[in-house]
């Protein structure tokens, strides 16, 4: 059996392997193409078993994928003093809040500060630079809407005086869903999440 046959014949198990190991679909495709390239190159001949071969490959490639990812957390939210998103932020207008503070602190104040729609705007035009077409098309509000949301949403961040002065409950869903998307440069999650909150928020109104 030629290696491409061989290496089709586990692509299932494969895949299997690599998203349990990653949860992510999109890299444990890449890790398996990966794999799959690789064993092209191997001299199959001297391989005595294909599938235990493969099988250990793949979780190999998983585990130096997930050590890079956890190098690049570390990096990004232990090492770095002020963070990607806070200079974002700075960029916002909003000058006036303390920006040596931690990432927990900045958390803090959108979380308290900011009603759900106006968190989603914030976040996703001021951080995840996302323009007026796509967020009306997110989070189905007219452009002239997120607009004006946006702008309430820095009026309200300008609030120097009630800053620190409470504490964040258990982490939000949406704050998780937003280092990821940091992390892996993929919003997909945070959007679903911030979606859901403003779901919540307006039943809870009635």
């Amino acid at each position: 059996m030629s290696p491409s046959l061989v290496f089709n014949h586990y692509q299932p198990l494969l895949q299997s392997i690599a998203y349990n190991l990653v949860r992510c679909k999109a890299d444990a495709e890449d890790i398996v193409q990966e794999t799959f390239l690789k064993w092209l190159s191997v001299d199959t001949h001297k391989v005595e078993n294909a599938k235990a071969y493969l099988v250990k490959a793949v979780t190999n490639h998983c585990l130096n994928h997930l050590q890079s990812l956890k190098k690049r957390k570390t990096t990004y939210w232990d090492s770095i003093q002020i963070p990607e998103f806070l200079h974002k932020v700075k960029e916002a207008n909003l000058s006036k809040l303390d920006f040596e503070i931690n990432f927990k602190d900045a958390v803090k104040v959108i979380h308290h500060k900011l009603e759900p729609l106006e968190r989603a705007v914030f976040i996703l035009k001021e951080v995840f630079d996302h323009d007026y077409d796509s967020l009306q098309e997110i989070l189905n509000k007219k452009k002239d809407h997120c607009r004006q949301l946006l702008s309430r949403a820095k009026k309200k961040l300008q609030d120097e005086k009630s800053k620190i002065h409470f504490e964040l409950p258990d982490k939000p869903a949406w704050v998780e869903s937003f280092q990821k998307a940091c992390d892996y440069n993929n919003a997909s999650e945070l959007i679903q999440q911030l979606k859901k909150d403003i779901s919540a928020s307006i039943k809870n109104k009635f």
